[in-house]
């Protein structure tokens, strides 16, 4: 607790993590965004809980906060301490393998530097939305992102190039890698939907709206529409009697909320509740 209180000193939001590099999870209240969300999540809400619920969006510098009974059992638990990038007004450029690496040094300004595990975190002032996956090995954390603190570094931190900020661009306007294009629903056939009423062309065309509406929520919303897409996906198929196979529609949900910067274990619950809301058989299944 003792660096996480030097860190919210200096102006960085922290929130603790649990092994496995896990923030902590959400209370009975939290659990699946049930509150609303935290007001500077993509689904802003009325959430005021006192635990560390949502992830990076719990990320505070009030030390009256991290002191706090439920925020104290948290640290007991933890394995390390996060940080929130974008609540502090910076970007990590995360590069996770050598070419990663290879690639900033030839390509990005020097800025300060961090050792990870398996690369190095690259840290610019200012702040923009988060994404994986930009490039082979590199993800960008800032906005709706959390990084494991691992030392102040090395260097001296320089203003956000515009290298950076063109890799999201090029994200935006680039065909998604396999697995993400809307037009495919993912490993959904007829073979294993077998007890799926509707048309191959009626679950391809409905998925592949769906992942583009998700996608286009570049800013903000990412979550709460993947819950939406994903509900209303699962509608269409209370009537048939199954299989639908609709885990591969909920995979293909899932990467689109990722490829735009949702955190992968938040858009994955986002999508499940969505699906079970709507759908007997994924409820049943899931209790």
């Amino acid at each position: 607790m003792t660096v996480a209180l030097d860190l919210a000193a200096r102006g960085v939001p922290v929130l603790p993590l649990r092994a496995g590099k896990l923030p902590v999870g959400n209370c009975p209240d939290c659990h699946d965004a049930a509150c609303g969300g935290r007001p500077n999540m993509k689904i802003p809400g009325p959430c005021a809980c006192s635990s560390p619920c949502h992830a990076w969006a719990a990320a505070t510098t009030d030390p009256h906060v991290l002191t706090s009974v439920p925020w104290r059992k948290a640290w007991t638990d933890a394995e390390t301490v996060a940080w929130h990038p974008g609540g502090a007004g910076l970007t990590v450029v995360d590069l996770d393998q050598a070419d990663a690496v290879d690639w900033a040094r030839w390509e990005l300004p020097a800025t300060r530097t961090v050792p990870t595990t398996r690369g190095e975190h690259w840290i610019y002032r200012g702040a923009i939305r988060s994404a994986n996956r930009v490039r082979p090995g590199v993800d960008i954390k800032s906005r709706m992102a959390y990084a494991r603190w691992l030392g102040p570094g090395a260097g001296t931190m320089t203003a956000l190039p515009a290298a950076v900020r063109a890799l999201l661009d090029k994200q935006e306007t680039t065909s998604p890698p396999r697995g993400l294009v809307s037009s495919s629903p993912g490993g959904w056939d007829r073979q294993v939907a077998r007890g799926c009423r509707h048309s191959e062309r009626f679950v391809r065309t409905g998925l592949a709206r769906g992942v583009d509406m998700v996608r286009a929520c570049t800013d903000s919303g990412a979550g709460s529409k993947a819950f939406a897409v994903a509900q209303f996906t699962a509608r269409q198929h209370t009537a048939c009697p199954g299989p639908c196979h609709l885990d591969a529609l909920a995979e293909a949900i899932v990467a689109a909320a990722v490829s735009v910067g949702v955190p992968e274990p938040y858009a994955t619950r986002a999508v499940t509740r969505g699906l079970a809301l709507a759908t007997p058989q994924i409820r049943r299944a899931a209790a």
